[in-house]
């Protein structure tokens, strides 16, 4: 059964004529500044080695001008790499012939886009079905696997309604339904929620989430807000000037911040929402005591469910009920509140 991992390995792009003459250069320590002063290239991406999990959500994250938009188009090469590889299932999309990356963008990868990319003068079970078309699937089962995908999204009633008479949330929930309906292996969704209220946000964020459980998609999300990051990253990548400067869960993230860019990042993050139950319990010592907290519960969640049942002990069981550990309700608050500083962690492998 195939995996539908996705690898980026040792993945250069510069932008500009001469690009693959500059490979050997950037690697020697030639940087973006210099590059683009001296000799009138800019560079997209250094050296990215990403394993993005198969049936989980990979988040790529930073600021405006860190390469996530450059990054997450190698991967249906809307954008061709200057040197390096992007693997799926073990074959390099950038060695595809054009017979191959046709078939390959038709039917394993779906995009959904920041600007919802609804045709205006198609009606909402009509841009649906757009990707079906383009594979010459018959109208008839087009319209019927559409219109399942416009229910789960919350729209129905509103097949017949024009892009321009729904509110920005309900063109978002369109772009996923039609991603969704062409049935690829691969979510491409760059930065899918950024133009949205942030209400709407949270709501679409859940939405995805829902449908992700059920789905297992291959999803690479691309966002430069840690909060949606954290919520709905499996994996985080995060990435500055062209370079990943660390990569985790993340928990990982928060906890262990690689540099102080990170570490500024991660300063105001609601911790409880992030951190789960078996980073701080303890070992069982006697009889479990309280209520127990499945591992992999967050701290805000074991929080509430012990205040719940006025319970200040739990303890922590594994997937089949055995106990593993115990936590208190001071522990929790104290991890939910401590900063932590990169300086006393190891430093991120590079």
């Amino acid at each position: 059964m195939a995996s539908h991992a996705i690898e980026v390995k040792n993945l250069y792009k510069i932008f500009g004529p001469r690009g693959r003459d500059f490979v050997d250069p950037v690697k020697a320590g030639l940087g973006k500044t210099e590059l683009n002063e001296k000799h009138g290239h800019v560079l997209g991406l250094q050296d990215i080695n990403i394993s993005m999990p198969a049936g989980g959500v990979m988040v790529v994250m930073g600021l405006s001008g860190s390469g996530k938009s450059t990054l997450i188009r190698h991967i249906n090469r809307l954008i061709d790499p200057t040197a390096g590889e992007v693997l799926y299932d073990g074959v390099d999309v950038c060695k595809m012939n054009e017979n191959d990356l046709r078939e390959f963008r038709r039917h394993k990868t779906a995009m959904v886009f920041q600007k919802f990319a609804l045709l205006p003068h198609r009606t909402i079970i009509e841009n649906t079905v757009y990707g079906l078309e383009i594979q010459g699937v018959p109208m008839e089962e087009s319209r019927k696997r559409a219109q399942g995908w416009i229910e789960r999204v919350g729209l129905k009633g509103f097949e017949n309604h024009y892009p321009n008479q729904l509110s920005g949330g309900m063109q978002q929930r369109v772009g996923l339904a039609r991603a969704l309906t062409n049935d690829a292996d691969i979510l491409l969704m760059d930065e899918a929620y950024s133009a949205l209220d942030p209400l709407i946000r949270v709501d679409m964020q859940t939405v995805l989430l829902d449908l992700q459980k059920e789905l297992k998609k291959t999803v690479v999300f691309i966002t430069h807000d840690l909060d949606e990051a954290l919520r709905l990253g499996d994996k985080i990548a995060i990435l500055r000037d062209g370079k990943v400067i660390q990569q985790g869960t993340g928990q990982d993230i928060v906890l262990k911040p690689a540099d102080e860019y990170i570490t500024a990042f991660v300063k105001e993050v609601n911790r409880g929402r992030v951190i789960n139950v078996e980073t701080i319990m303890r070992p069982l010592t006697g009889n479990p005591e309280g209520v127990p907290v499945v591992v992999g519960t967050v701290l805000e969640s074991a929080a509430r469910m012990m205040t719940l049942v006025n319970q200040n002990i739990a303890h922590v069981v594994d997937a089949n009920g055995k106990p593993v550990g115990s936590i208190d309700l001071g522990t929790i608050i104290s991890a939910m509140v401590t900063p932590i500083s990169h300086e006393k962690v190891p430093q991120a492998a590079e």
